[in-house]
């Protein structure tokens, strides 16, 4: 009986690692793209990630304020780059999210609408 428990605990353990392991790797490819990403805008996004069975679902990307420098498609170039090359691979899905905080009265966020 004591051997049967030694077993389902150690295999429980050697099944956790793998989970660890993905987690702790996750959370340093994270920072990496944070840092990337901290370079080519001079803003430091956080960086949210969702593992599913061992493959990349989502990757959520939230920039402090409106990043208004570059556009928006040439932005989110340089997070689909980052994110594949620091977590080397590609999720099903990269969200791009900008924090407004609260705006003081009179003051609106605008994003200028392009007619193409």
């Amino acid at each position: 009986m004591r051997k049967a428990i030694a077993i389902v605990a150690l295999a429980a353990g050697l099944a956790a690692c793998g989970m660890i392991s993905t987690l702790v790797n996750g959370f340093r490819y994270a920072k990496a793209v944070e840092s990337d990403l901290e370079q080519v805008t001079g803003l430091k996004p956080e960086v949210g990630f969702n593992w599913s069975n061992g493959r990349l679902v989502v990757v959520t990307v939230t920039f402090p304020r409106l990043y208004d420098t570059k556009p928006v498609r040439e932005l989110a170039e340089a997070v689909r780059a980052a994110v594949e090359k620091e977590f080397r691979q590609m999720p099903e899905n990269i969200v791009l999210a900008f924090s407004l905080g609260r705006v003081a009265p009179g003051k609106v966020a605008q994003a200028e609408q392009t007619y193409e």
